[in-house]
């Protein structure tokens, strides 16, 4: 063999030369490197042949395409063209012709276009669908040869929740921008609900297992239930805190893809509900922790089942297992949950109501059958008391298991809107009167004859209705009304019964134990004082100082609990309840509608009925008062009145007729009284009505009864008016206003005759001038034609 020379050679063959025959044994071996590069030769040429054909196929294609586009390119230059020589034409139909082809061709165009993006579109959710219900049938048959990168089954449910996520990805993006696929989504939707059906199931029983495994749920002794107040160390019999290796590897990944199951489950629904009611959607109970209450709840009913007829050791119970893992919660696995971005969660709340439903659940299927069924028992045997002070006394523990939960909720600094049904339903074992409002109706009846029971013993005391019972416990407010005693007792029981239903979580039954426990009480406190100003009245028609006083201290105990009333309906909780009540009636609903003087909206608060009834009795009674007060004084003034001589005397200085005398003394003593027993709003109410009767009585009985009026009698008059003004003094600073009419006949009187006279003429026009404003036209020429001048 001739060997070419070695400037022939490039120098990158002379260095390959140089790597591979180096020494002599690769001299030798040179024939195999010889059969080795011919072989790659040989390999090359094959590549560089496919190469060619490759081109060649390519080289065609575009040749074709190049042809089929010279094509289109000609034909939309003829198109165009026939459309501009179509222009030219004058008939309008061959114009129309052209110009409907294109948007014909755009049509078509976008058509296929639609098409293309659909089909790539339904392929690509079928691939993905399709590997789920690959890996869910993997799963369920613990078969991991379609995987074989993957090392056990989380990986592979991990790799279906995956592939579900990229579906919903590409199902919420469809959903918005093509929502005529609708088909489509809901075909995959279907699809996608049956492999869920499989694996959340799967998924929940594999946890089970593992919680199993770790030893969850852990051992409940009774010896440290008793004391919940004595925390023990938890982190000794709790399995999270101590699971290590490979156990805490696998429950951690078995929670994080419980938790990414859920959230995308979340995401569904949202996506499904868009543009309906989304509370349902956005938050469920969380399955992780669910799994690990279930469990432990069913653990502890070995001890729960036998109190119970104690029930307080069974809330000791369950608060202290709360409280002794919710710090497991929130170190443990909270992080886990931000780690799978399931937003919106807290381990510590969902822990916390996960034990609150548990326990409202027991409480509706094994407590309040047995105590309503005692209930109908008693009542069929007439002893009702001790099964009544029984479920007072669950109750009263359920409202207090309520609030210390609330305070294990407050420790982690997390704000619960209580004002959300939903979050409130969670978090109180109160929610088991939302699936039996019946139950809610006995609670309330048993509260109201509790309180009706105590409240008749204390509203036959006489001196509940004092001011000054020694020791008696004074209310804010309640000396600025000098209300008696038994206001304030009214206040304390309802503001109690409003308290223990605070907690109810639906605004609807909290309305209904409203009106079912305490208007009530309103009723039969109005039903007491109505007795007690009517006896009142029937012993002495309110002519005894102590009769009077009687009705004025009724009259501020209603005018207490009137206004104690209206502020508590400005509140937030009666302002909620207020309003749900308007919805279910179809009534406006006014916020503002407790304005003093005005019962126009009062009917739309949740107590708006019995604040109106207290209203009307406490306005009947003041018109009462101020009644006999002026009917004694029409007694003692009457001879005053009928004597019309006086007034065509002279005057000899300031004179005043006894009998005036003695009805303004009268009059003086029992306003005076009044002032000092009745509540300062309702005090001004009734001596201006008592200044209004007055004043019609003296305008009545001596101005327009035909009296002459000389010169004398003018001034005598004004004398009279004058003391009584006097009387009137006390209370207000100019009196005389409170009188216009004998105010306003006094100033005809004695105005001089030739301009009384002119009081004919421009009659209207003149009264305003002369600023007589609460005379009619009548009244005043009535009153000029009775004054008589000295000639």
């Amino acid at each position: 063999m001739i060997l070419p020379s070695a400037s022939s050679l490039s120098p990158s063959v002379i260095s390959y030369l140089d790597t591979k025959l180096h020494t002599k044994q690769d001299q030798e071996a040179s024939s195999s490197l010889l059969l080795e590069l011919e072989s790659e030769c040989n390999g090359l040429d094959q590549k560089l042949s496919d190469l060619n054909s490759i081109l060649e196929s390519r080289l065609f294609s575009y040749a074709s395409f190049s042809s089929h586009f010279v094509t289109l390119l000609t034909s939309v230059n003829d198109s165009f063209s026939d459309l501009r020589s179509s222009t030219e034409l004058p008939t309008i139909d061959s114009s129309s012709s052209g110009r409907s082809e294109l948007p014909a061709l755009a049509k078509e165009v976008a058509r296929v276009e639609a098409v293309r993006l659909y089909a790539e579109t339904a392929l690509k959710l079928d691939t993905m669908v399709g590997d789920v219900e690959d890996a869910v049938a993997s799963v369920v048959n613990k078969n991991l040869r379609k995987h074989p990168f993957s090392h056990n089954l989380e990986d592979v449910r991990l790799i279906a929740i995956k592939a579900l996520k990229q579906a919903e990805d590409v199902l919420a993006s469809v959903t918005k921008a093509r929502p005529q696929w609708a088909r489509l989504v809901l075909a995959v939707d279907h699809r996608v609900d049956r492999a869920l059906a499989t694996l959340r199931p799967q998924a929940i029983a594999d946890h089970r297992s593992l919680l199993v495994s770790l030893g969850w749920p852990p051992s409940i002794t009774s010896s440290s239930t008793l004391d919940a107040d004595t925390k023990n160390s938890a982190a000794v019999s709790n399995p999270l805190f101590t699971m290590q290796g490979e156990l805490k590897r696998q429950y951690c990944e078995s929670f994080l893809a419980l938790c990414s199951l859920q959230e995308l489950q979340r995401q569904r629904k949202s996506r499904q509900l868009e543009g309906h009611n989304l509370e349902v959607a956005m938050h469920q109970p969380l399955w992780t922790i669910e799994e690990l209450v279930n469990s432990l709840f069913i653990a502890s009913q070995r001890h729960i089942t036998k109190w119970v007829d104690k029930p307080e050791f069974i809330f000791a119970l369950v608060y202290k297992i709360t409280r002794d893992y919710v710090d497991t919660m929130d170190e443990l696995l909270q992080p886990l949950v931000d780690e799978a971005m399931l937003s919106g969660y807290s381990c510590r709340e969902e822990w916390i109501s996960a034990m609150v439903s548990s326990l409202s659940t027991y409480l509706a299927k094994e407590i309040f059958p047995l105590y309503v069924g005692q209930l109908d028992e008693d009542i069929a045997g007439g002893t009702q008391s001790q099964t009544k002070i029984s479920w007072l006394h669950l109750i009263d523990l359920m409202i207090a298991f309520d609030k210390r939960v609330q305070s294990l909720i407050a420790q982690s600094g997390i704000l619960v809107s209580l004002q959300e049904d939903g979050n409130l339903q969670r978090l109180t074992s109160l929610s088991v009167f939302c699936d039996r409002p019946d139950w809610l109706e006995l609670w309330a009846e048993i509260e109201l004859n509790e309180v009706i029971t105590k409240l008749k013993l204390e509203v036959e005391d006489e001196r509940s209705w004092s001011t000054d019972v020694q020791g008696a416990a004074v209310l804010f407010g309640a000396e600025e009304y000098k209300s008696p005693a038994i206001s304030g007792a009214i206040i304390n029981r309802l503001s109690s019964l409003i308290d223990r239903c605070r907690s109810i979580p639906r605004i609807s039954l909290r309305l209904r134990f409203v009106r079912v426990a305490g208007a009530p009480v309103i009723h039969k406190f109005l039903d007491s004082v109505c007795l007690r100003c009517q006896e009142a009245e029937g012993l002495t028609a309110l002519t005894d100082n102590a009769a009077l006083i009687k009705v004025t201290r009724s009259v501020n105990a209603v005018r207490y609990v009137e206004t104690v009333l209206k502020e508590w309906c400005e509140d937030v909780f009666f302002l909620e309840m207020g309003l749900n009540q308007a919805e279910s009636s179809g009534t406006p609903f006014v916020e503002n509608s407790f304005t003093e003087g005005s019962m126009g909206d009062i009917g739309s608060g949740v107590l708006g009925e019995e604040i109106r009834k207290l209203e009307e009795f406490r306005r009947e009674w003041i018109e009462m008062l101020s009644t006999v007060v002026l009917r004694g004084f029409d007694a003692r003034s009457r001879d005053h009145i009928k004597n019309r001589k006086q007034w065509q005397e002279r005057s000899e200085g300031l004179v005043v007729s006894r009998s005036l005398v003695d009805a303004l003394d009268y009059l003086q003593v029992k306003v005076s009284l009044l002032e000092g027993s009745l509540n300062k709003m309702d005090f001004i109410g009734v001596w201006r009505s008592l200044a209004n009767g007055v004043d019609k009585l003296i305008f009545n009985g001596i101005l327009f009864s035909n009296t002459k009026f000389y010169e004398g009698g003018t001034e005598r008059f004004g004398n009279d008016l004058t003391v009584l003004f006097g009387v009137f003094g006390a209370w207000c600073l100019r009196p005389e206003g409170f009188f216009p009419k004998i105010s306003e006949g006094l100033r005809l009187l004695k105005m001089d005759k030739k301009k009384l006279q002119g009081s004919t003429a421009g009659r209207e026009v003149w009264l305003k001038e002369n600023g007589i404003r609460h005379l009619s036209v009548a009244e005043a020429e009535k009153i000029a034609k009775n004054r008589v001048y000295n000639s």
